[in-house]
């Protein structure tokens, strides 16, 4: 006994440790199961079934139902198509994710057609280049628009020169922040507006270069005391309308439609924000008020008039918005005007 005690002892006297138990594995873990959903398209007017849509993944968005739409129906592409929960409901985002809606696993969705789409890109670009080629060709006073012996003529008065400078300027100005300033959340709109959009501005550019470029124009009452105060105002505001702008673009990220309250920066332009909710909006009235005073025209004062009243339902629309979204949105803003609107 002595023996084997003194065999199972190592080389230093100490009793060998018997070896730990190796731990079991652990078992695999199971995967997931996906609950998949069941999705049927009908149409919004005559509730004919368009489209079932089977195994739609839970976190696919109404994008992607939109994508698979288009694939059964290639006339309307993603742009083109309203998806809505309800007949008597907004449609709803492409961001919504399905899973998130108020649906079973089987689900409606009733679809309507937008009709032709048109980028919003396009669209201002051509509301904007068309006043501004309009008003040249009144400027230049070509052939068929006055007498013919004014034909190619040019205007005795500076006033007048000035005023094809500003709103020339104007137009160049929002054609340059199209390109390379604005981003546009919404991709398109309807081709039907363009031709609203178009008319209006076109109309009012027309109707205003008429007047101003006419061999009759009488300058302002007040001479160029009221002709320098009005292009102060003017070039303030551009330049204000400007700052806005970029602030607003330096908001949004690429790609993202993300919202964010915009607050006054280091540009004395952008104080504005802690009074106004559209400040872009609020120096543009200033800068047709300043084009309104400077070649004291009806026609330019009344496309102010209607200017603002549009200005102003878009800027309580966004106000509204803002107000909506932001729990801690600043209450000392107004839409366009401090404290008054």
């Amino acid at each position: 006994m002595d023996t084997l005690a003194l065999e199972a002892k190592n080389p230093n006297g100490e009793a060998e440790k018997k070896a730990a138990p190796r731990p079991r594995p652990k078992p695999p873990k199971k995967a997931k199961r996906i609950v998949y959903f069941e999705v049927e398209i009908l149409d919004l007017r005559s509730k004919e079934r368009l489209l079932l849509l089977d195994k739609v993944e839970p976190t696919a968005t109404i994008l992607d139902i939109k994508a698979l739409f288009h694939k059964s129906n290639p006339k309307w592409y993603p742009a083109r198509q309203a998806i809505h929960l309800d007949p008597k409901a907004k449609s709803l985002k492409d961001e919504e994710i399905l899973q998130t809606l108020p649906v079973g696993t089987t689900c409606k969705f009733y679809f309507s057609d937008l009709g032709a789409q048109v980028t919003w890109g396009t669209v201002f670009l051509t509301e904007c280049a068309g006043p501004l080629l309009i008003y040249l060709m009144f400027y230049f006073r070509l052939p068929f628009i006055y007498a013919s012996k004014h034909d190619f003529t040019t205007s005795k008065h500076w006033v007048v020169h000035l005023a094809c400078m500003c709103h020339s300027f104007h137009y160049a100005k929002r054609i340059l922040e199209t390109m390379f300033i604005h981003r546009i959340s919404h991709g398109t709109m309807p081709l039907r507006n363009i031709f609203k959009n178009c008319g209006y501005y076109w109309f009012f550019a027309a109707w205003m270069a008429y007047y101003i470029n006419h061999p009759l124009y009488t300058p302002p009452y007040y001479g160029i005391t009221q002709v320098k105060t009005a292009l102060i105002i003017f070039l303030i505001c551009q330049l204000g309308n400007f700052s806005i702008h970029i602030a607003l673009r330096n908001l949004k990220t690429p790609g993202s439609k993300v919202k964010k309250i915009p607050y006054p920066s280091k540009n004395p332009f952008t104080w504005i924000f802690a009074l106004v909710s559209c400040p872009n909006y609020t120096y543009e009235l200033g800068s047709w008020l300043g084009f309104t005073v400077m070649t004291q025209c009806v026609p330019v004062a009344f496309f102010t008039i209607v200017g603002f009243i549009q200005m102003t339902i878009w800027a309580k629309g966004k106000h509204r918005g803002y107000l909506k979204e932001f729990r801690d949105y600043p209450t000392l803003r107004s839409p366009i005007l401090p404290f008054i609107l």
